[in-house]
Formats: structure tokens, C-alpha cells, sequence
């Protein structure tokens, strides 16, 4: 059967605008933004002292959601350069030149303004506060900071720590030390799981010119430290959620054995920096924070 011209039209500019939104989709991150869902999700949850509101809370996550994704895209437009340059980021929309600059640009403002507006009406102005400085703090300081100096992991450590806070802001209202303890976990947490991603990912991060410690310094020792202080360091403040009353006792003991076992996983990164026990840090890492929090949200 003869294939009309309007058939044969119709087929490209389906799939061209099925790999747009792909594309679109690519630019927030979604990976990472799925953190950002369940530990702000996780946040409301445990801020409220009785059953949430649904509706009130995906709105708050969602509102959290479309900040972070913002983000991403309008970081990704900063670096599409530098991003140009890695081997692992080569490939993103802007780099390869799948979407214009400036229509990424209005599509991160807009996701951000969307969610900060969102926040602010469905939950409240804190949490829009908060989601504020998530933004400021990952475009305006830690973006142009990670070109200059290896300092820019800890700073950037800030706005992903922030969703859990933002989260629990949102139903309770207010700021506690049940909400800076969430903060601290996902703080203390991201130094290791970025120490070992610099580490795996060091000729990559050379080559765009961001000096990451494994770069500035080849040998990694003072890597495997950082891995290991903030590590040793999460064992006992992810112990609080206990102390505040936030979580019980099953909380208590399984957060002292995953953490115990997470330093354990950096100690050995400190010791051989091998692709290898970076790698096993690296994972570690990944299966520690769902089980943390899982077992936080479980014994509530």
C-alpha cells in the first residue's frame, strides 16, 4: 500500500518531538531528582506528628521537585562547555546541541519559579525560603566555585542536603533539630559518595579543568580522608533522629550498622585508593541512603 504524503510527514516530526522531551526530561537530572522526592517526601512525612495531608505533601515534593530540576537545567547551561569536554557529560542536550541555549535557559526559569511559587502557596513561605536558597546557593556559588576550588564539594553539599528540610519545613511549619538532623544525614552522606565519584571520574574532571581534589592532588590521600572523616562523622549524627524523638529504637541500631558499615567501606577506599574500593564506596554509598531513610520513615 501506497504511503500518502501526510503519513510520511507525520512519522519524523513524531519522533523528533518524542526525543524533545526526552531531551527536556534529560536536562533536569530526573536520576538524581528522584533523591530529591524521596528525601523531601521522607521529610514531610516525619515533620508531621500525625497522618499528612496527601495532597498537601505531593504538592510540597513536587514544588521541591520542579526547584531541583530548574536547577539542573540552568547548571547545565553554565557548564555546557566544560560539560562538552567529559566523556561522561559529552553527550547531555546542550553539549551535543540537541536543545538552544536560551530555550533551556526559559526552561529551568521556569521550573524553578514554578516550584518556588508552588511552595509558597500550597505549603509555606519557609519552605519557599528554603527552596530559595537551594537555588541561589547550587547556581550562584557552587557552580562558578567548582571551576576555582576543590572547597566547592562541601558548598555544594549544602542545597542537596536541603530537600529533606525543605520537606519537613513544609508540614511542621518550622525549623527543629528533627529537620537539621535530616539535613545533616544527607550532608554528612553526600562527602564520601562525591569522593569517590572524583576519584573514578578524575581524568574526566582534569580534562574540563574543575579542580577536584583526586585532580589537584593525584596521590588521593587527602581524598580518602575526606571519604573517611565524614564518614566516621555520619555514624553518630545519623544516631539523632532517635534523640529527637523523630524515629525509635529499630531506627537506633540499624542507623549505627549502616553507618559503621559505610565508614568501614571508607576506611578501605583511605587506605588503597584502587578503583576497585572506590567503586565498592561508591555503591555503598547508593544502597546506604534509601535504607536509612526507609527504615527512618518505617519506625516513625
Amino acid at each position: 500500500m501506497k504511503n500518502t504524503p501526510a503519513h510520511v510527514a507525520s512519522v519524523p516530526i513524531v519522533g523528533r518531538w518524542t526525543g524533545q522531551i526526552g531531551d527536556y526530561i534529560e536536562l533536569t537530572k530526573p536520576r538524581l531528582n528522584v533523591l530529591v522526592v524521596a528525601t523531601s517526601a521522607a521529610g514531610y512525612y516525619l515533620g508531621t506528628s500525625s497522618t499528612p495531608r496527601l495532597l498537601a505533601m505531593v504538592q510540597a515534593v513536587c514544588g521541591t521537585a520542579l526547584v531541583a530540576g530548574g536547577a539542573a537545567v540552568l547548571n547545565q547551561v553554565y557548564e555546557r562547555d566544560t560539560d562538552a569536554l567529559m566523556r561522561r557529560t559529552r553527550t547531555r542536550p546542550l553539549p551535543d546541541g540537541r536543545i538552544a541555549v536560551g530555550d533551556a535557559r526559559l526552561f529551568g526559569l521556569a521550573l524553578a519559579l514554578g516550584g518556588l511559587i508552588l511552595l509558597g502557596v500550597a505549603a509555606n513561605l519557609l519552605a519557599a525560603l528554603l527552596a530559595l536558597i537551594t537555588l541561589v546557593t547550587y547556581l550562584i556559588v557552587y557552580t562558578p566555585m567548582k571551576r576555582r576550588s576543590a572547597a566547592a564539594t562541601l558548598v555544594g553539599a549544602i542545597p542537596g542536603a536541603l530537600p529533606p528540610l525543605i520537606g519537613w519545613t513544609a508540614a511542621s511549619g518550622g525549623l527543629s533539630l528533627g529537620g537539621w538532623s535530616l539535613f545533616a544525614i544527607v550532608f554528612l552522606w553526600q562527602i564520601p559518595h562525591f569522593m569517590a565519584i572524583a576519584w573514578l571520574f578524575r581524568d574526566d574532571y582534569g580534562k574540563a579543568g574543575f579542580p577536584m581534589l583526586p585532580v589537584i592532588e593525584p596521590d588521593g590521600v587527602r581524598t580518602g580522608r575526606q571519604a573517611l572523616l565524614y564518614a566516621a562523622c555520619l555514624v553518630p549524627v545519623s544516631l539523632l533522629p532517635s534523640l529527637a524523638g523523630t524515629s525509635g529504637v529499630v531506627y537506633l541500631w540499624s542507623a549505627l550498622g549502616l553507618g559503621l558499615a559505610l565508614a568501614g567501606l571508607a576506611a578501605r577506599f583511605a587506605a588503597h585508593r584502587t578503583e576497585g574500593a572506590a567503586r565498592a564506596l561508591f555503591f555503598g554509598s547508593i544502597v546506604y541512603l534509601p535504607l536509612i531513610w526507609a527504615v527512618m520513615v518505617v519506625d516513625h
